[in-house]
C-alpha cells in the first residue's frame, strides 16, 4: 500500500447531504443516554447492504421466496466489535407495503440453526414486542442487554405472522439462513422447512462500545461481498480485516453487493447513490476502502446488459472522484483499491464474454489512474497482490476461487493482510 495524499474536496456538495444532517440529528437523539451521565458510544459492528428484488427474467435467481406468512426466519451474523449492549436494524427499504413483525429474538448463535441456551433475549421496538416496518424505511430495536465478545456470532430470529412480500434483501449473505413454520423465535433448536444463503430484512447490528475507535467501511461488489469465500466460514476479506482491527477497537462493516457497479444500478443501486446510506450515515465511521468498477467494465456485452457499451475512462474516473469528494467532505479517509485480474472469468457459461482484451485494457488504465492520480488518501494494490506473475491478466491459482474472478479464502486472507492499518486507524 502506498500513500498519495491529495485534497479532493468539493464544497458544492453540501446541499446534496442535507438529508444526512437530518439523519445524524435523529441518530444523536436516538442514541442519547437513557440515564444522565451514562456514557454510550454506538458504532456499526456488522452490515448487509439492502438490495431490491429483481425480476424473474434476470440472469441470476433471487434465492428467496416471494413472501412469507406465519413463518420465522433465523439468521446468523458474525460481528466485529463487541460490547455490553447492541441494537438490531431491520430494513424494508424497497418494499411497498409495511412488514409486520410479530416477535423477534436474539441469542448467541450455536451450531447450525441452534442458539446457546440461556442467551435468548426478546427484541423490543419502542418498548413493544410487535412492530411494523413502514415501506421504504428501517426499524431500529431498543438496546439489548447481552454482552457480545468481539468476532462472536449472533442469532437473530424474526416471526412474520401476516403475508409479507419479500422485496428487500441481501443476495449474497454467505451464511445459511433458516426458515420454518410458526413462531420459533425462542426455540433453542429450529425446525427449518427451507434454507437460503441470502439475507432477509436484517441489515445492520449496532453495538455500544465506549472504548471504540470508530469503524471502517469496505464498499464494493462481489469480491468484497465474498462470492468466492466458503459458505458459513466468515472468510471474506473484510472478515479477515476485522480480525486485524478489532484488537484496536475498530469495527469493520462489509458494504459489498454482488453485481454492484460504480455508475449504474444492477443487483443493487450504484455506489454513487448508496454511498450516503452505506458509508456516510454509519455512526463512528472513520475510513472507507473502495473496491468497485470491475462490473462496470465487464458486464457490457453479456446477458446482464447486452446492449450497453463500455463506459469511458473519463466517466469511470469522474465517478471515483465524486466518491472521494464525498468522503473528504465528511472528514473520512478513503483508500482506493486496484481492480483485480479476471481473464478467463466465467468462461464456458452464458457469461463467457465477461472478459475481453478490450475490457482488460480499460481495467489496467483505470488501475494506473488509481495508483497515480492522488485522488485517494492511500492505495492498496490488489491487482499486483493477486495476479499471476507468469500471466498477469489472470489470478494467481492459489488465490483463485476457481471461477477466475473471485478470490478464494486464501486470496481473501492475503487481501486483508496487504492493507496498511496505519492508513485506517491512528492507534
Amino acid at each position: 500500500m502506498t500513500n498519495s495524499r491529495h485534497p479532493v474536496r468539493h464544497a458544492a456538495i453540501a446541499a446534496r447531504h442535507l438529508k444526512l444532517v437530518s439523519l445524524a440529528l435523529a441518530a444523536s437523539l436516538m442514541f442519547s443516554p437513557a440515564i444522565a451521565g451514562e456514557k454510550q458510544a454506538w458504532v456499526g459492528t456488522w452490515l448487509a447492504s439492502p438490495q431490491s428484488r429483481w425480476s424473474a427474467d434476470f440472469a441470476l435467481p433471487v434465492k428467496i421466496p416471494p413472501q412469507l406468512e406465519n413463518q420465522t426466519i433465523r439468521q446468523t451474523v458474525r460481528i466485529s466489535l463487541g460490547g455490553e449492549k447492541f441494537r438490531v436494524v431491520l430494513s424494508n427499504e424497497y418494499t411497498g407495503t409495511p412488514a409486520q413483525i410479530g416477535e423477534a429474538h436474539v441469542a448467541v448463535a450455536g451450531e447450525g440453526s441452534k442458539i446457546v441456551s440461556g442467551t435468548d433475549r426478546v427484541l423490543t421496538f419502542g418498548g413493544q414486542t410487535r412492530a411494523a416496518i413502514a415501506p421504504g424505511t428501517s426499524l431500529i430495536s431498543d438496546p439489548v442487554d447481552l454482552r457480545l465478545d468481539a468476532l462472536s456470532r449472533l442469532s437473530v430470529s424474526v416471526y412474520l405472522p401476516q403475508e409479507t412480500p419479500l422485496a428487500t434483501f441481501h443476495w449474497d449473505g454467505k451464511q445459511t439462513a433458516y426458515i420454518g413454520d410458526g413462531n420459533q423465535t425462542a426455540s433453542d433448536a429450529f425446525a427449518a422447512t427451507q434454507t437460503t444463503d441470502a439475507r432477509i430484512l436484517i441489515s445492520e447490528i449496532l453495538v455500544d462500545a465506549p472504548a471504540n475507535d470508530g469503524a471502517v467501511v469496505a464498499i464494493g461488489d462481489s469480491i468484497t461481498d465474498g462470492a468466492g469465500a466458503t459458505l458459513d466460514a466468515d472468510n471474506r476479506w473484510p472478515d479477515f480485516l476485522a480480525e486485524r482491527l478489532t484488537p484496536k477497537q475498530v469495527a469493520v462493516l462489509n458494504a459489498g453487493i454482488s453485481g454492484a457497479r460504480l455508475l449504474d444500478d444492477a443487483m443493487g443501486v450504484k455506489a454513487s447513490a448508496r454511498f450516503d446510506r452505506d458509508v456516510l450515515a454509519q455512526p463512528g465511521v472513520k475510513a472507507v476502502i473502495l473496491l468497485i468498477g470491475i462490473n462496470d467494465i465487464s458486464w457490457p456485452g453479456t446477458p446482464f446488459v447486452s446492449e450497453k457499451a463500455l463506459p469511458t475512462f473519463e466517466t469511470l474516473t469522474s465517478g471515483y472522484l465524486q466518491l472521494a469528494a464525498q468522503a473528504h467532505a465528511h472528514n473520512l479517509s478513503i483508500v482506493g483499491a486496484t481492480l483485480t485480474p479476471f481473464e478467463g472469468a466465467l468462461s464456458g457459461t452464458p457469461l463467457d464474454t465477461y472478459y475481453t482484451p478490450e475490457k482488460d485494457a480499460l481495467r489496467q488504465r483505470i488501475n494506473n489512474w488509481i495508483r497515480t492520480s492522488g485522488a485517494f488518501d492511500a492505495v492498496v494494490d490488489f491487482d499486483l497482490l493477486l495476479r499471476d506473475p507468469a500471466h498477469p491478466t489472470r489470478l494467481l491459482p492459489e488465490f483463485d476461487s476457481g471461477d477466475h474472478l473471485h478470490p478464494g479464502d486464501k486470496g481473501n486472507q492475503a487481501m486483508a493482510d496487504a492493507i496498511d492499518l496505519a492508513t485506517l486507524v491512528k492507534n
